[in-house]
């Protein structure tokens, strides 16, 4: 019985650890998910070439809608400058799932320091999930689309889902 645990508890290890692998594709497209977060954390997008392609359209949490990466990254710009000059964001869960060999879709969970909007409101930090999809151009991800909403939590534990029979 002692010879066995180890190699039980080895077993179960091996499983979660493969379990978490990720795909070469989605370790590319977790790095760009990454260069977006530094972009917004070092407050300067003039690397936004780097990760997203000219014609990204992006639906930001108060639906304004920019449609070239030119726009994007103007107005994360101007925003940076002053209402998020201070706030961080932080990476809390990713989830990838590829459509074709290239196109992946990406909802990113993320953590938004408090701010104060243009008018003045006040906003806490919250949590925000954005839908991201990216494309691979000349074996290279890039981010083609964004839609981000903020997380409810009040909102959540009304989830119908969240209460759904578990199928067996």
């Amino acid at each position: 019985m002692r010879k066995l645990a180890p190699f039980c508890l080895l077993f179960l290890l091996s499983n979660a650890l493969f379990a978490q692998a990720k795909t070469p594709d989605e370790v590319a497209v977790d790095k760009q998910v990454d260069a977006l977060i530094a972009s917004w954390n070092n407050h300067n997008y003039d690397d936004i070439a780097n990760y997203a392609t000219e014609d990204c359209d992006w639906v930001n949490v108060v639906g304004m809608w920019w449609k070239n990466r030119r726009e994007i990254q103007y107005a994360h710009q101007i925003f940076h400058e002053g209402m998020f000059k201070n706030v961080t964001l932080t990476k809390k869960s990713v989830h990838f799932r590829a459509v074709t060999k290239d196109v992946m879709v990406v909802h990113l969970l993320q953590r938004v320091g408090a701010y104060s909007s243009p008018s003045g409101t006040l906003y806490p930090e919250a949590d925000n999930l954005k839908l991201l999809v990216f494309v691979k151009k000349a074996e290279k991800w890039l981010l083609t689309a964004v839609e981000n909403v903020v997380v409810v939590e009040q909102a959540q534990r009304s989830n119908p889902v969240n209460k759904m029979p578990k199928q067996d």
